[in-house]
């Protein structure tokens, strides 16, 4: 059967890099061809489903989304990023790439990057830079976090799932960090030394159109226990932002409308400012900051079915000539107010106090029956919710961030399997209603897991049909008699190759097996062989389209697709280099 396995592989890798059809359903399609032809049986067709590395991804991308919606270490993150100066590209690119390494360890790589790459395109509007000097490394930098760490990515459990059935032992939480970490280290270090010169400058889609948005007034004030206070406007990041403009500041009914970089900020302040609906959502997570609002609302606060809906004021509606305060807009809706725009025209003192016209758009926090009430009163001629851009439930903040910490913890010492502890606090997160059902359905990419478990049938496929056997002699004959470091080298070069057209996860169902009989083969410890193709499925730097991630960045950054490989190629010819040599230290091949 090796033959007709063969002609499935080749069209299945065809299928991949054209890249016209999903991948799932192109996986799909190779798994059932090999059933039908009789290269697999019907319990080799459905292991993947039952494989436990699915369960745990599933659990990860809970917990990551939990921590997007509650902006778990936003404080942290806006530490990091807020207060650096213009200029500075390669401390800044060190304040990127260093700690979302370090984080990617132990949080899946996809969910983390999904996390992550707002919050820095954000930073950047806020600063005036441009995303694309950044994202490009932050999604590289988390791919190589990833490979310190069993968990780090999907691809690590996969091929974990894979050792184990090999009868090769199932790898511990931490046994490729000696191999991780200094492959973590050289390419961050890399990525700063060279960034600066490879990266250019992109606009994104956002950026061009940023400049004929509406400007909305919104309200804040400074929390009581934020770092802002005590420290400058300057200081604080709010002087230059960029898209929105601290137009005023109250303090005890004092109002200071020319608003200087000096000016120093107090708990309890009201700051006004005024700029594009992007940019108004941005200040609502902006550690430090919080709506003005918040303070007359707890109940919504804390209500995770809240939303952000624009909402535009009909000529007739009996809002008209009312203010938000005389209206009773909180008790008559269930909502409030956090910013307004109005055309052609800024807005003058607090927005409780505005008297609203026909035509003024409002952005509204929504309680999760503002939908009812409005039909019910009919006060508004167009509601439009804002579902990519959810409001922070900062409350649960903290209980997210020690379960992260009990996650590394636990598993990292033993203490609980992965995929106990995953479970558990995917359980816990959602019965503690820090997420909802529909969140977590919502945070788990079903694609991905789809991926994994086909992708199982077709690697046994490959192995079964003897197909394996016989490309692990070709790759033996031309490399075996340069050594064991050479057929290292082959088999990692080959998988690089793979991944960077194809799946990071079909990658290593295909090659595994092969790098499994190029050991038995040559009479070396099959280990080594099955731990390098870890790196060479997840280390993909060459093109966007490689590994995740780098899809994800691509629009985001406005980036070229040759971006991708002008950065790429160093990182690549050091992981080429570096792994092999480090790989036999910790997994020999005797």
């Amino acid at each position: 059967m090796p033959g007709w396995t063969l002609v499935v592989v080749v069209v299945t890798i065809g299928l991949l890099i054209r890249d016209r059809f999903n991948p799932t359903l192109v996986m799909g399609g190779a798994v059932l061809a090999v059933f039908v032809l009789g290269v697999i049986d019907q319990d080799q067709l459905l292991a993947g489903a039952a494989n436990e590395s699915l369960a745990i991804v599933a659990a990860l991308y809970v917990l990551a989304g939990a921590a997007d919606i509650t902006g778990a270490f936003e404080g942290a993150t806006s530490r990091l990023l807020g207060r650096t100066e213009q200029g500075r590209r390669r401390g800044e690119l060190m304040r990127v790439c260093g700690p979302s390494a370090a984080v990617s360890a132990f949080i899946a790589n996809t969910p983390l990057v999904a996390m992550l790459a707002p919050r820095v395109v954000r930073w950047c509007r806020r600063t005036g830079r441009s995303p694309s000097l950044y994202l490009m490394p932050l999604s590289y930098a988390v791919i190589l976090g990833g490979s310190m760490t069993m968990i780090g990515t999907s691809v690590n459990l996969f091929v974990n799932d894979l050792i184990d059935t090999a009868g090769l032992g199932r790898l511990s939480v931490f046994a490729i960090f000696g191999i991780g970490l200094p492959l973590a280290l050289g390419g961050i270090v890399l990525m700063v030394l060279l960034g600066p010169r490879l990266l250019r400058e992109r606009a994104t889609p956002g950026e061009v159109l940023a400049g004929t948005e509406r400007e909305f007034t919104v309200e804040m004030t400074i929390a009581a226990n934020s770092a802002l206070a005590g420290a400058t406007v300057a200081e604080a990041g709010l002087r230059n932002l960029d898209g929105v403009f601290l137009v005023e500041v109250e303090r005890a009914d004092q109002v200071i409308a020319a608003v200087g970089p000096n000016e120093p900020l107090a708990a309890g302040d009201r700051l006004v400012f005024v700029g594009n609906l992007a940019r108004v959502l941005d200040l609502q997570r902006m550690s430090g900051l919080m709506s003005a609002e918040a303070r007359h609302f707890d109940d919504l606060a804390r209500n995770p079915q809240r939303q952000f809906v624009e909402a535009v004021i009909g000529a007739g509606s009996p809002l008209v000539g009312s203010s938000l305060k005389a209206s009773g807009f909180r008790r008559r809706y269930g909502s409030a107010v956090v910013a307004i725009h109005r055309a052609s025209e800024k807005l003058e003192g607090k927005l409780g106090d505005a008297r609203l016209r026909g035509g003024d758009v409002l952005l509204v926090l929504a309680g999760p029956d503002f939908h009812q009430r409005y039909r019910e009163h009919r006060d508004f001629a167009v509601v439009s919710p804002l579902s990519e851009d959810r409001p922070i439930r900062r409350e649960h903040a903290r209980t997210v961030e020690l379960t992260i910490a009990a996650l590394i913890v636990l598993a990292g010492t033993g203490l609980l399997d992965l995929l106990q502890v995953s479970l558990l606090i995917a359980f816990g997160l959602i019965v503690g209603r820090i997420v909802t059902l529909r969140d977590a359905r919502s945070f788990i990419d079903v694609n991905v897991l789809l991926l994994m478990a086909t992708s199982f049938g077709l690697g046994t496929a490959v192995e079964q049909s003897g197909l394996a056997s016989s490309l692990a002699n070709l790759v033996v004959s031309v490399a075996a008699p340069l050594g064991d470091y050479a057929l290292l080298v082959a088999v990692l070069a080959a998988t690089m190759l793979i991944t960077e057209v194809i799946s990071n996860t079909a990658a290593a169902a295909l090659m595994f097996p092969i790098a499994i009989a190029v050991a038995e083969q040559s009479g070396v410890n099959a280990l080594p062989f099955a731990v390098v193709v870890i790196f060479g499925a997840s280390l993909s730097f060459l093109t966007p389209i490689g590994y995740q991630t780098n899809t994800m960045v691509w629009a985001m950054g406005g980036y070229r697709y040759t971006d991708f490989a002008r950065m790429g190629a160093p990182l690549t010819l050091f992981v080429l280099v570096a792994t092999p040599a480090l790989v036999p230290i910790f997994f020999p091949f005797h």
